[in-house]
C-alpha cells in the first residue's frame, strides 16, 4: 500500500497538492449519518402506521433492525467502517417511547435521553427532524398547510416539541443540533389554489419560531421538494417558498439532491445561496429519474456536489447530511456505502490543483484550467483514498465487503 499511496502522492505533488494535508481537511468534515436506512423508515412509535405522506421504501431484506438496540448496535457497525468523526440524524419517531402510546404532539425531550447517553458514550453529535408523514393526521395530504385549523395546531405542537427536544441535545452534547423540517403538504392534481396553503404554511412556520433557542444549541434548517408520491402536481413547500423564508426569517435552506428536477444542478446553487446565507444544509441521495433515494454513488452529481463544497472555501458553513433508504440491500452496507461515496468525492475535490486552476482561470487560460481539470482525472486516486482509510483505522473498499457480510452472518442473520 505505501509503495502505490508513495508513487500517487509524488504524482499529486508536481501539481502542488499536498495529500497529507487534505487529510486533515477531510477529517474535520462529518457527515450526519441518518438513522433511517436502518429501520426502513419504521420508527419505535407505539402504535406504528404503514408509510405514508410521499414516503416509499421498497425490498425486504433481511436483517433490519426491530428496536432501539439493534439500530444503535448497527450505527456502532456503521462507524467502525468510516474514516473521520461524523454525527447522527434522528427523527421524532425514534424516541424510546416504552409501553405507553406518545402521540406526536406529545414527544418530551426524556424521549430521547436515552440517545444523548449513547450519543457522549459512542462520541458523535446529534441532528433531529420533526415526523410529519405516517401518521393519521397526515390521511389527507396536507399537515402545516391544511385548511383544519386544528389539523395544523397538532403539527404546529409537534414541531415546538422537537425544535425543545433539538436544544436540549445541543445542551448536553455541547454543540449545536440541526433542526430539519420537511412535509408532504402538497397536491396529485393541479390545484386552483396554490396561495391559501402556502399562507397557512407561512403562519404556522411564525408560530412555531416564535420559541426562541440559542444558535450554540440548535439551528433551524427547512427542506424544499419539486414533487413527491401524491403530490406530483403541487408542492406547498417548494425551494423558492422555503428559501424566500429562509433569507428572511434566518434559518438553513436544506437541499436535497433528490428533490429538484432531473436536470437542475444542486451544485450550482450552494455558492448563489452563501451569498446570502449563513449556512446551507446537504442531503446527499441519488435520484433514478425522481426523488427514488437511492444510495450514492460517485457519479457526477456527486463530484460536482462534493466539489462546490470544498471550492467555495465556506466548508464550516455547509452541513452534510445522508438522505436514502434501500431495503433490497444489505442496510449496514448500504449505510457505509454512501457515506464513504461522499468522502470520496470531497476528498477527490480537495486533491484538485486548485490553486493552478484558479491562477488560470483568472488569467483567462481557459484552456489550461480546461486541461487541468481533465488531467487530475487520471491521476490514481484509489492509492490515496485507501491510504487515508488504512490511517484513520478503517477497513479499504475490499475490506469493507467482507466486514459487512461478516456482520450480517453474525447479527443480522440472527434477526430473522
Amino acid at each position: 500500500m505505501n509503495t502505490s499511496y508513495n508513487l500517487a502522492r509524488s504524482k499529486y505533488r508536481e501539481y502542488n497538492v499536498d495529500t497529507e494535508k487534505t487529510f486533515k481537511i477531510l477529517s474535520t468534515i462529518p457527515l450526519s449519518i441518518h438513522c433511517w436506512q436502518g429501520d426502513d423508515v419504521t420508527g419505535f412509535e407505539k402504535t406504528r402506521t404503514g408509510l405514508s405522506g410521499g414516503i416509499q421504501v421498497t425490498g425486504n431484506y433481511p436483517g433490519k433492525a426491530r428496536n432501539v438496540a439493534e439500530l444503535r448496535a448497527d450505527l456502532h457497525k456503521v462507524y467502525q467502517l468510516l474514516p473521520g468523526k461524523h454525527r447522527l440524524n434522528l427523527h421524532a419517531i425514534y424516541g424510546e417511547f416504552g409501553s405507553k402510546r406518545v402521540d406526536r404532539n406529545q414527544i418530551e425531550p426524556k424521549h430521547f435521553r436515552g440517545w444523548i447517553d449513547w450519543a457522549k458514550d459512542e462520541g458523535v453529535k446529534l441532528d433531529f427532524n420533526a415526523t410529519l408523514f405516517s401518521h393519521p393526521k397526515v390521511a389527507s395530504g396536507l399537515t402545516l398547510s391544511s385548511p383544519d385549523k386544528s389539523i395544523r395546531e397538532f403539527w404546529i405542537t409537534h414541531v415546538r416539541r422537537c425544535r425543545r427536544i433539538a436544544a436540549d441535545m445541543g445542551k448536553s452534547l455541547n454543540h449545536p443540533c440541526i433542526h430539519n423540517l420537511w412535509i408532504p403538504d402538497g397536491s396529485k392534481d393541479a390545484p386552483v389554489d396554490r396561495y391559501s396553503p402556502r399562507k397557512y404554511l407561512k403562519d404556522a412556520l411564525d408560530k412555531i419560531y416564535r420559541d426562541k433557542y440559542p444558535s450554540s444549541q440548535m439551528k433551524d434548517a427547512l427542506e424544499s421538494k419539486l414533487f413527491g408520491i401524491g403530490s406530483e402536481s403541487y408542492v406547498v413547500g417548494s425551494h423558492e417558498f422555503y428559501l424566500g423564508y429562509c433569507l428572511k426569517n434566518n434559518k438553513i435552506p436544506c437541499l436535497d439532491l433528490g428533490h429538484f428536477h432531473p436536470t437542475e444542478s444542486v451544485a450550482d446553487k450552494i455558492s448563489a445561496i452563501l451569498q446570502f446565507s449563513d449556512e446551507i444544509l446537504l442531503h446527499m441521495s441519488r435520484g433514478v429519474r425522481w426523488d427514488s433515494d437511492h444510495v450514492p454513488v460517485l457519479n457526477d452529481e456527486v463530484r460536482t456536489v462534493t466539489e462546490e463544497i470544498i471550492r467555495s472555501n465556506r466548508i464550516k458553513d455547509i452541513h452534510i447530511a445522508l438522505d436514502f433508504f434501500d431495503a433490497s440491500i444489505n442496510r449496514i452496507g448500504a449505510w457505509v456505502l454512501g457515506a464513504r461515496t461522499v468522502l470520496k468525492g470531497l476528498l477527490m475535490a480537495l486533491l484538485q490543483p486548485a490553486e493552478l486552476m484558479r491562477k488560470a482561470e483568472s488569467s483567462g487560460d481557459h484552456f489550461s484550467r480546461l486541461a487541468l481539470t481533465e488531467e487530475v482525472k487520471t491521476i490514481p486516486f484509489g492509492p490515496v483514498w485507501d491510504y487515508y482509510c488504512h490511517k484513520s483505522g478503517v477497513p479499504t473498499d475490499a475490506e469493507v465487503i467482507k466486514e459487512v457480510k461478516t456482520y450480517e452472518k453474525q447479527v443480522l442473520s440472527n434477526r430473522n
